[in-house]
């Protein structure tokens, strides 16, 4: 008999950044768009979306300001929590 216990993996919250940070200057760069552009859509500063793709800064931010991000693009928010 197979044992089909999934195996679950747990990982902490730098792992999930990474992957929406990684996610966000992908789907911006693929529109064309300057860090600037894209804070200027979203209402945050240009210094702010520098932090947020910044992997070394390790800035955290709110589901809000993914929301906002995702609107801006035009993107569902899902899309922003694909691994790659």
């Amino acid at each position: 008999m197979k044992n089909l216990e999934k195996e679950i993996v747990l990982h902490d919250d730098e792992y999930y950044y990474q992957i929406i940070r990684t996610n966000i200057k992908k789907e911006r760069l693929k529109q064309n768009l300057t860090q600037q552009m894209l804070g200027d859509m979203t209402g945050l500063s240009r210094e702010y979306i520098t932090d947020i793709e910044n992997e070394k800064r390790k800035k955290h931010f709110t589901i809000a300001v993914i929301g906002r991000i995702a609107d801006a693009l035009n993107i569902k928010i899902k899309d922003l929590f694909n691994e790659q």
